[in-house]
């Protein structure tokens, strides 16, 4: 994967259309491209900025702040950013269910939550077979209402993120009903499970793995699986080796394209990186710092939000977003 750092200035002022921050490369690419929209800041002062997920009925985004322990909310009307929830017990992957309401995977408590309408905090997991859970890393909900959820455990493994502590469980996937609270592994073969997201049928899913980041050598890819009956996967393979970094958080297109939060690679490297159905990388968002995660929100779900470690920014293309809602 061959990268080139783009100049830019990121520090607010007016950009030359069109912006050289978003790359074509390859023709597949340049529909989704808006010639005269640019990357835009739209808060800096994060330690670590992660997990986006949009509100269409409120116009804001829900996104967190892990070491500063905070869940904050920008408003697309005001264009501010407020506190939503502090102490976010070290909040990481946010998403919404099929009732609208705000599902979190939280690493201080090592438990994934939902946020019901009145603001009462319900604990959907904490454990699996009577064993903490290591830290849950990001999440996202099939149209059945299941829960889905990565559980590396970072966020034990320093205090800076989480608590620091004994991780107890291998770092599974795991499938949560919501309604029996049943919880079943549905691949227990990551090193670190990170990101994940389904193709816009559901017929697909796609898993970062981070290993790299604590194992010498280990993974830093994407792989892909077949769903069955929306339960259970099948046939895992690489979609696309990330290296010289590594991916985060993932979300699909209409149109079937993944479109990746990239970071750890470098100028020329950091950012979102777009590829096709077939895995070939087609476009780039270069970013000035290491992307974590993002999500398609704004009226028309074709506004891609990027949280990055210090930063969070957008951008409107010509995609629209296919996560719910």
């Amino acid at each position: 994967m061959t990268t080139q750092p783009v100049e830019r200035d990121w520090e607010g002022g007016p950009v030359r259309y069109p912006d050289p921050a978003v790359e074509v490369l390859d023709e597949r690419f340049r529909p989704y491209r808006l010639g005269n929209a640019a990357v835009e800041r739209l808060f800096t002062g994060l330690r670590w900025g992660e997990g986006p997920a949009w509100f269409g009925d409120a116009r804001h985004l829900i996104f967190s702040d892990i070491p500063n322990n905070r869940l904050l909310r920008w408003s697309e009307e005001t264009g501010t950013v407020t506190v939503f929830r502090s102490p976010s017990n070290y909040a990481n992957g946010n998403t919404r269910d099929r009732q609208g309401r705000l599902i979190t995977c939280e690493h201080g408590t090592r438990r994934v939550t939902r946020t019901e309408y009145d603001g009462r905090i319900t604990v959907l997991m904490d454990r699996y077979q009577g064993k903490r859970l290591n830290a849950p890393n990001d999440v996202v909900v099939h149209s059945d209402g299941a829960i889905w959820f990565t559980d590396p455990g970072y966020g034990s493994l320093l205090n800076y993120e989480g608590e620091k502590g004994e991780q107890e469980l291998p770092p599974y996937v795991y499938r949560l009903d919501p309604v029996t609270g049943q919880a079943t592994v549905v691949a227990d073969d990551f090193v670190k499970p990170n990101g994940l997201c389904f193709s816009p049928d559901e017929s697909r899913l796609y898993i970062v793995d981070t290993g790299v980041s604590h194992t010498p050598g280990g993974p830093s890819h994407i792989r892909v699986f077949d769903v069955v009956e929306g339960r259970r996967l099948t046939n895992g393979r690489v979609f696309v080796e990330m290296a010289p970094g590594t991916a985060d958080g993932i979300r699909c297109d209409v149109d079937g394209n993944l479109w990746v939060a990239a970071g750890w690679g470098g100028p020329g490297y950091d950012g979102a990186h777009c590829y096709a159905p077939d895995g070939v990388r087609i476009g780039q968002v270069h970013l000035p710092e290491p992307c974590s995660n993002l999500c398609f929100g704004g009226v028309k779900k074709n506004r891609l939000f990027m949280t990055c470690g210090q930063s969070l920014y957008a951008l409107y293309v010509e995609a629209l977003g296919a996560q719910w809602p």
